[in-house]
């Protein structure tokens, strides 16, 4: 069986390597004008994101309330519950602000492009995938920021929901309404340059890491993480992706769902977004020194996740291929 190797997860190691050699490109005092491209690239992936939603099929899709249920909850419930049973625990500042990443990332909507692309490779429920996964960057925006707002404002003094929610308004609603009204226009266009735009979205992304991580090298906010940290990290991201993936495989089964929709339930159910945790991360937790260090689980879990559904969608798929 061969594995490929994700493109994007590679650009990302350029990226971060770059921040750590050239960090002074992303700093406040360079001119180069990362933020209001940045911003501005935001808005766009959300204008297209909406573009790319078919109302016709997401009411469909309402149908199987099972599934939307089942996926959601492990998406916004039983990924925080997970992370919240280890918040006794924390003993110091550093643990806490390790913590805060993981949490974030339990806190984060469901990817849509690599759900879906993994739920058609095991030949699961397409649609059910579709509407899921928009469906959850949708509440996301909602859900992500309270969650967050249990604890962000804990160690951010400005931390201000009135500012959050007026940045996820201006920045994410408005453009994703913006392109839901524009779609029956422009739907057959986006869905003809969808590779394009994936680029335009990966561009961005990589734009974000990159400052994000350029910001905190030059503030040597990553002394604090060891090599021991950064695999005790690592493995407690393949933990968290491991006990949700049992929990949301357990729970179809006691709901009775079908082949098709276990599949769906635990490849959309564990899935987390790395264009939402990019953007989240700028408008939540704005100019805080350890961001760099608030994105590292979700990009350790973006590559393992990437890996490990691989491999599972590979054998689903010549499982139910012999069947």
């Amino acid at each position: 069986m061969n594995i490929k190797i994700d493109k994007f997860v590679v650009s990302i190691i350029i990226v971060i390597l770059l921040a750590y050699l050239f960090p002074q490109w992303g700093t406040q005092e360079n001119k180069f004008p990362i933020n209001t491209i940045s911003s501005i690239g935001i808005s766009l992936i959300f204008f297209f994101y909406g573009l790319k939603l078919s109302p016709s099929k997401l009411k469909a899709g309402l149908k199987n309330w099972k599934l939307h249920v089942l996926v959601q909850l492990s998406t916004f419930l039983i990924f925080p519950i997970l992370v919240l049973l280890l918040h006794p625990f924390i003993q110091n500042q550093e643990q806490e602000t390790i913590w805060l990443a993981f949490f974030f990332l339990a806190a984060l909507p469901s990817t849509v492009s690599s759900s879906v692309v993994m739920v058609s490779m095991a030949k699961g429920n397409i649609p059910g995938a579709i509407f899921n996964a928009s469906i959850s960057g949708i509440i996301g925006i909602a859900i992500t920021p309270l969650w967050m707002g249990l604890f962000v404002n804990e160690i951010q003094s400005d931390f201000d929901f009135t500012d959050i929610y007026l940045k996820l308004i201006l920045q994410i609603i408005v453009p994703v309404v913006i392109g839901l009204f524009l779609q029956r226009f422009l739907g057959a266009f986006v869905q003809k340059h969808n590779s394009k735009l994936t680029l335009f979205d990966k561009s961005i992304i990589l734009l974000i890491i990159y400052k994000s991580f350029a910001e905190s090298f030059e503030g040597n906010i990553f002394r604090a993480v060891s090599f021991v940290d950064l695999m005790l990290i690592l493995v407690g991201v393949i933990v968290l992706f491991s006990l949700a993936f049992f929990l949301t495989g357990f729970l179809s089964k006691k709901l009775q769902l079908d082949t098709e929709d276990q599949i769906t339930a635990q490849f959309c159910g564990t899935k987390k977004s790395l264009v939402h945790g990019t953007v989240f991360s700028k408008i939540i937790f704005g100019n805080m020194a350890s961001i760099g260090i608030i994105l590292l689980p979700l990009m350790l879990f973006h590559a393992t996740q990437i890996l490990i559904i691989s491999v599972v969608a590979t054998k689903k798929a010549a499982k139910n291929s012999n069947l």
